[in-house]
């Protein structure tokens, strides 16, 4: 595989021995890695060059990670992120997600957990990934239509006539699996467990929900009182299409 081939990372982390050791441990699972100690440093080395994915620690002086994320999201960037918290910080992670973050990581982790994290954000990125295809677009139709929105499970895109309407590759994956269990109720744990998440993570249920607002606001005309994606009380949540 050359260089070109590989997938260009970007390591932004404040703590210099796990910053070296994940630029080190990336480089040798197939990973092109570049790193930064702060956001500045990670801002000019977005400038200058493309980047297949973004690792944040949410903890950086100055400008933290889930502030960069936020910022980058509402400047109109697609990078994929993946946020690095400390496990007693729900609130961050969640916050990550609001701002736009496709997954985070809790520290302490290990290292080729965060490799398989990458690959699953970056496959779910992928114009037709196989995972999704050959599991979530079951026998049916691969698209599915909602409120004159079109959502193409084998493209994993939203689109509405010829408006295309961005997904974090967390709410592609979230929209695949309900649109895989459409009009069946299906709880947090297994739409977590079906976006490639551990159905047993202590903050699944709270990261669906938040995702889940975020995808209301993308397709439902009113997302308070939601047509196509609603709640069911003890159960969980269910997608309902034209």
């Amino acid at each position: 595989m050359t260089n070109q081939d590989q997938p260009h990372i970007l390591v932004v982390d404040d703590d210099d021995r796990l910053r070296d050791l994940l630029t080190r441990y990336l480089g040798e699972n197939g990973f092109v890695v570049s790193a930064a100690r702060n956001a500045a440093e990670a801002r000019s080395s977005l400038a200058g060059l493309q980047f297949d994915l973004l690792v944040l620690d949410v903890l950086m002086p100055g400008e933290k990670g889930v502030d960069l994320a936020r910022s980058l999201r509402d400047e109109g960037s697609k990078v994929p992120i993946l946020l690095l918290t400390a496990l007693s910080e729900t609130e961050d992670r969640i916050s990550g997600l609001e701002a736009g973050a496709d997954d985070y990581l809790a520290k302490p982790f290990e290292p080729r957990e965060l490799v398989l994290r990458i690959e699953a954000i970056l496959r779910r990125y992928a114009e037709a990934p196989v995972s999704v295809t050959d599991e979530m677009r079951g026998e049916a139709s691969t698209t599915a239509q909602f409120g004159g929105f079109t959502f193409d499970v084998s493209r994993m895109t939203l689109q509405r006539g010829s408006e295309h309407i961005y997904l974090t590759s967390a709410e592609q994956a979230l929209l695949a699996a309900l649109v895989r269990r459409r009009g069946e109720a299906t709880t947090r744990e297994d739409l977590h467990e079906m976006m490639g998440g551990n159905a047993v993570d202590p903050g699944a249920s709270r990261s669906i929900d938040v995702q889940v607002t975020r995808l209301r606001r993308k397709f439902e005309e009113d997302p308070k009182q939601p047509r196509y994606l609603q709640t069911v009380r003890g159960r969980g949540y269910v997608l309902y299409v034209d």
